[in-house]
């Protein structure tokens, strides 16, 4: 059963999506030379490089299975896809800007008539309308930042993840279109016929995501600190704990815990009377 996964071939989300298909034991070999099709260590599972851009409609027409793509984009193509799963990253917000020195301050103040460049017309023309404005909408493929500057629009729409990049331009933020992030999504009948191995990417790529920022703490601990020390140790269903055989009366105890918990439970653990105490990192939590 063969399945094929559309990738970014460039921009931000692209290689953070090649990586967490290696984290997830996919792997795509080649990847200094974005091909339009390439290989993965599975057989069965190949990967196509495009526009992201482009990634909703072809999850959706079934030339690909499954597609990793940003939400603003399905919503801007209005593709019909089953949406996975968020990949947490790439996080950034459609937003109408205009000029520092324009009279706009907020949505209320564009008035009919005012001409919008955006790359989402779709979503930038349903918004409006949602809000009781006649705008102009003028599609733009690129640089919508100096459209204002050059008398293309009074406004514009714009993807941003930090604001940086329109402040840099001299524009202000008046409001939100929609917040996006970085979706795994499926087209729907590839999602019932190859359910399978459809969920077996999903269980794999959904495992690397439940191991951000854990780390799994380990250590030795006499039988009569036990207690202190499983009190002290969160995890994500207790910690484990079993006999050390070579040692009587010490026993070992496991758990995987936030990353940021780390450096004071260790300590906490060491004042209690644990030793040995090993810190590692997890790769996938299936």
């Amino acid at each position: 059963m063969q399945i094929r996964i559309a990738l970014p071939s460039k921009g931000r989300i692209s290689d953070p999506s090649v990586q967490l298909l290696g984290k997830a034991g996919i792997g795509v070999k080649d990847t200094a030379n974005r091909k339009l099709f390439s290989e993965t260590y599975d057989k069965e599972i190949s990967v196509m490089f495009t526009r992201a851009a482009d990634i909703p409609e072809f999850v959706a027409d079934g030339a690909a299975d499954l597609g990793i793509t940003g939400m603003d984009l399905i919503e801007e193509n209005e593709a019909d896809v089953e949406i996975l799963e968020d990949l947490n990253f790439g996080s950034a917000k459609l937003v109408l800007a205009v000029p520092e020195d324009s009279p706009i301050n907020n949505i209320s103040d564009i008035k009919d008539g005012s001409v919008v460049a955006t790359e989402f017309p779709h979503l930038t023309e349903k918004f409006l309308k949602k809000m009781g404005i006649d705008a102009k909408i003028v599609e733009l493929s690129g640089s919508t930042e100096i459209a204002p500057f050059i008398g293309v629009a009074d406004i514009i729409s714009d993807l941003t993840s930090t604001g940086t990049t329109l402040k840099m331009n001299h524009l202000k933020i008046i409001g939100t279109i929609i917040e996006s992030s970085i979706k795994l999504i499926a087209n729907k009948k590839s999602f019932k016929e190859k359910n399978e191995k459809v969920e077996a990417i999903r269980t794999g790529i959904k495992g690397v995501l439940d191991a951000e920022g854990k780390k799994l703490v380990m250590m030795n601990v006499a039988e009569e600190y036990l207690e202190d020390v499983k009190m002290a140790m969160p995890g994500l269903t207790g910690p484990t704990v079993s006999n050390v055989l070579s040692k009587k009366g010490i026993m070992a105890v496991h758990a995987v815990v936030d990353e940021k918990d780390v450096f004071n439970l260790v300590n906490k653990l060491k004042k209690i009377g644990a030793r040995d105490i090993l810190v590692v990192p997890i790769e996938r939590i299936i």
